[in-house]
């Protein structure tokens, strides 16, 4: 006879993390149109660059690397403010901050979900819409590369802002201003290993710097998230 399956209360912690990575997909499957407005608002900023300043190959080149991750972080931006929102309003949070498994684990696997339906489509896109700038081979791949180091730590450091002022009303302006300056240093490393390969210096630097940051916001955004959702539920 089989054994009946594990109630939540006994879920390993890697256990727990997919169960909530799945809910959230699932229910964001739910609703496609709020995934697909961040790849299409993404698309549309990077696109339409090329066509204001004109086909001039090497002036595309020297903005690529800028444009895109202005435009990725502008596009993760857009669906922070839902990342707690319908869990608030169902009752769903209330549920988890009582729940004896760990809250940070829980939000933890909330960012997980946030980053795959808004940061990784940026990802696949990228490389495509690199194309319009002229962009080598070389610098594409350093392109994916800091896009898959940098679009983490933007949901990471995008939770706390949306913990923080969830229930708030204009609660999406002030996720901007909270998370905005936190974010440029991720802005400043990314943008910075594509142009080395431009100036054909090493990418190392700015690659493990980001990777500094990813690990960084790994160990302490989700324990960050969890008190500032206690906060923002009293």
């Amino acid at each position: 006879m089989s054994s009946a399956p594990a109630s939540p209360a006994r879920l390993s912690l890697p256990g727990l993390l997919r169960l909530v990575v799945r809910r959230d997909l699932m229910l964001a499957m739910r609703r496609r149109a709020d995934v697909l407005t961040t790849l299409i608002f993404f698309v549309m900023v990077v696109s339409l660059f090329p066509l204001g300043v004109g086909p001039e190959p090497e002036m595309l080149r020297k903005m690529a690397a800028g444009v895109v991750w202005v435009a990725a972080l502008l596009a993760s931006m857009l669906s922070l403010g839902r990342m707690f929102m319908a869990d608030y309003v169902d009752g769903t949070l209330e549920q988890m901050l009582l729940a004896p498994q760990s809250l940070s684990v829980l939000v933890l696997g909330k960012i997980l979900a946030h980053w795959m339906l808004s940061g990784l489509p940026l990802v696949l896109m990228a490389p495509v819409l690199g194309l319009q700038f002229d962009m080598s081979v070389q610098a594409l791949w350093v392109l994916i590369v800091s896009l898959l180091l940098g679009t983490p730590v933007l949901s990471m450091i995008g939770a706390v802002g949306a913990a923080l002022t969830l229930g708030l009303r204009g609660g999406g302006v002030l996720v901007s201003l909270l998370v905005l300056p936190l974010c440029i240093p991720v802005l400043i490393f990314g943008t910075g290993a594509v142009e080395a390969v431009t100036s054909s210096t090493s990418v190392a630097p700015h690659l493990l710097l980001q990777g500094a940051l990813l690990v960084l916001a790994a160990v302490f955004t989700p324990w960050v998230t969890a008190h500032a959702l206690r906060i923002s539920m009293e």
